[in-house]
């Protein structure tokens, strides 16, 4: 199993990242997918969760409104657009197939597949 995220950067604030992740080795259509982000010096916190279809979409309270996840089952492939970035969501963003009801579970990186990260940066 292989998750390859791309699309990280650095942003100034207000500014806009889309962040792509590409799945092989699993029947991708078949998974929940989700988000999860560690700011340094942090333990991992959900972003955003994705039903197997893209129908049912979920956010943490801090980015409603901001970040949309997104799907393309035909590519393989799941999506996380942010707009209007702050400085607090710098850090390492991580796509995996593993997730929570509700995130009420603490994301872990030895449950489910996950991929290596790719770094966000929100600085003036």
């Amino acid at each position: 199993v292989r998750l390859v995220e791309s699309g990280g950067g650095l942003v100034q604030p207000g500014g806009s990242l889309r962040l792509s992740c590409v799945v092989s080795g699993l029947t991708f259509s078949a998974n929940y997918m989700s988000w999860v982000r560690q700011a340094p010096g942090k333990g991992l916190e959900w972003v955003s969760y994705i039903d197997h279809i893209g129908s049912n979409k979920y956010y943490v309270e801090s980015v409603k409104g901001r970040f949309t996840i997104s799907r393309d089952n035909a590519r393989n492939t799941v999506y996380l657009q942010m707009n209007s970035l702050k400085s607090e969501d710098s850090g390492l963003y991580y796509c995996g197939n593993d997730w929570s009801a509700d995130f009420k579970r603490p994301p872990k990186r030895n449950s489910g597949h996950w991929g290596q990260g790719t770094q966000v940066t929100v600085s003036p």
